[in-house]
């Protein structure tokens, strides 16, 4: 038996004829539908449903209109008129119908609508449904000339995969306009000031030197006196291994490439010195390190990842900055007071110069911090210089006899709480502390003016000075406070 909620059987011996309309679901009561001939009134519906009123004109087809949907397997299809108020009238029961399913749909049935072209088949369609207003797209902004960051990342990427390659090649990438897909840009200022980045770099670029290694690397140098003296780290001229190389090969920013008989090294330091043959070679000017603040503008030179003559700028982000490095063996071998940028630095830099806005040598570029696993490390906007005081001190120190002092204060530090100050737990008889007064246990505060937080600071302030340097200590003892003047000496070999 039929009901109103599942469509009729259609006659099978009378090729689709029009049987009573079943009801629409609730999504078909949405919007009339396309019918493709008018459906002639039925009876009075049951109780529950409404009247069905005559079949108005054919509405006009949508914007979009629907695919038409397929026909029900042995129903015909069929449209509703509207009912009273608009809607979808439902249909009335049908009759029940056998199902002779040797009929039409059977493969030889001479009776199939779809293979007879003249079989009264209705194809039921259906309007798409109302949908809001789309919104206009807002207007597209012009393009901007100035490089973006898709080109930053495009050539991070490239540098990532040619780290450690010396001469590798950049991919150059350009933005596009929207005239034709013509490339867009102005030329650029050549009248440059002397002073400007782009004049101070033309001027230090034939200065500085990439420093071929036995191990295959590259770290940078640059020269320091028209005879040929080259400065650099310790552990770019010991490369791989644990012993510095006699001999290296140096580029030059012009191409040329020429030997540097390694003169000297001091791991302590981190400071080593090389000298090219010839004379009247382009030596930088050192400038006083003493002197530099925080926030001053700089300059790093190198060859980070083997990209020779690279330039990055940045600031002082801080002075006197405590930093330890390592040997090949992850053995603390330098403590310094080192000046803090956030100057681009990676691999490849270290020993190149870290300068002023005009060029001038404050620093020479050695250490980076890290957050990445042994052998990935790279820029994070921490780098670290050795002040060029203390540099040019040890290298004079080199040339002069081979080797370098160190400068000790001579007592041994205990452990202390930080932010308390360095506890002195011995202080070495005879020694510039003893001479001024010092005793087992007093507790160091500051020193030559900067407050005292822990021995590796303490360590890497009495390293930076030259022997015979006089400094003022503060220290407690006893809860009392008290000041001494020290002379600071030479370590014993």
């Amino acid at each position: 038996m039929t009901s109103g909620t599942q469509p009729p059987q259609a006659d099978p011996g009378d090729q689709w004829r029009p049987q009573q309309p079943w009801p629409q679901s609730a999504p078909e009561r949405q919007a009339p539908q396309t019918a493709a001939q008018p459906v002639p009134p039925e009876p009075a519906a049951p109780a529950h449903s409404a009247a069905p009123q005559p079949a108005p004109p054919e509405p006009a087809a949508p914007a979009h209109p629907a695919a038409p949907q397929p026909v029900p397997s042995g129903a015909a299809a069929y449209s509703a008129g509207p009912a009273a108020g608009g809607g979808i009238a439902p249909a009335p029961a049908a009759r029940q119908q056998p199902v002779d399913r040797a009929a039409w749909w059977h493969p030889a049935a001479a009776s199939d609508p779809w293979r007879d072209p003249g079989s009264r088949a209705v194809i039921e369609t259906r309007p798409a449904p109302p949908v809001p207003p789309v919104e206009p797209l807002p207007e597209r902004a012009r393009p901007n000339t100035r490089i973006g960051l898709g080109l930053v990342v495009a050539v991070s990427a490239v540098t990532a995969l040619i780290a450690g390659t010396l001469g590798a090649a950049v991919g150059v990438w350009a933005t596009r306009g929207d005239v034709g897909g013509a490339i867009t840009g102005a030329d650029p200022e050549t009248q440059r000031d002397l002073t400007s980045v782009a004049g101070v770099v033309e001027q230090i670029m034939p200065s500085v030197v990439t420093v071929l290694t036995a191990d295959g690397g590259n770290g940078s140098g640059f020269i320091v006196s028209d005879d040929g003296y080259l400065l650099t780290n310790h552990h770019v001229v010991v490369g791989g291994g644990t012993e510095p190389a006699e001999q290296l090969q140096v580029l030059f920013s012009d191409g040329s490439v020429t030997t540097a008989a390694v003169i000297g090294s001091d791991p302590d330091s981190d400071v080593a010195v090389l000298q090219i043959e010839g004379g009247d070679h382009a030596p930088m000017v050192l400038a006083d390190s003493d002197k530099v603040a925080v926030g001053d503008p700089v300059l790093a030179v190198g060859a980070p990842l083997g990209l020779s003559s690279t330039v990055t700028e940045g600031i002082v982000s801080a002075i006197d900055r405590p930093v330890l490095t390592e040997n090949n063996n992850g053995e603390v071998e330098s403590v310094m007071a080192a000046i803090q940028t956030d100057a681009a630095i990676n691999p490849g830099n270290s020993g190149g110069p870290l300068t002023d806005i005009a060029g001038q040598v404050i620093g020479i570029n050695t250490a980076i911090a890290s957050t990445a696993a042994e052998g990935e490390a790279g820029n994070i906007g921490i780098g670290f210089a050795i002040p060029i005081n203390q540099a040019k001190r040890i290298a004079d120190e080199i040339v002069a006899t081979g080797s370098a002092a160190h400068t000790v204060l001579g007592a041994e530090l205990g452990e202390s709480e930080l932010g308390t100050g360095v506890t002195l737990s011995k202080v070495v008889d005879g020694s510039p502390a003893d001479d001024a007064g010092l005793e087992d246990g007093d507790l160091l505060t500051s020193f030559n003016g900067t407050r005292v937080t822990d021995n590796t600071q303490l360590i890497a302030l009495i390293r930076k000075l030259a022997p015979g340097t006089v400094v003022t200590v503060v220290y407690e003892r006893d809860g009392e406070e008290h000041s001494a003047q020290v002379t600071l000496e030479a370590a014993a070999d």
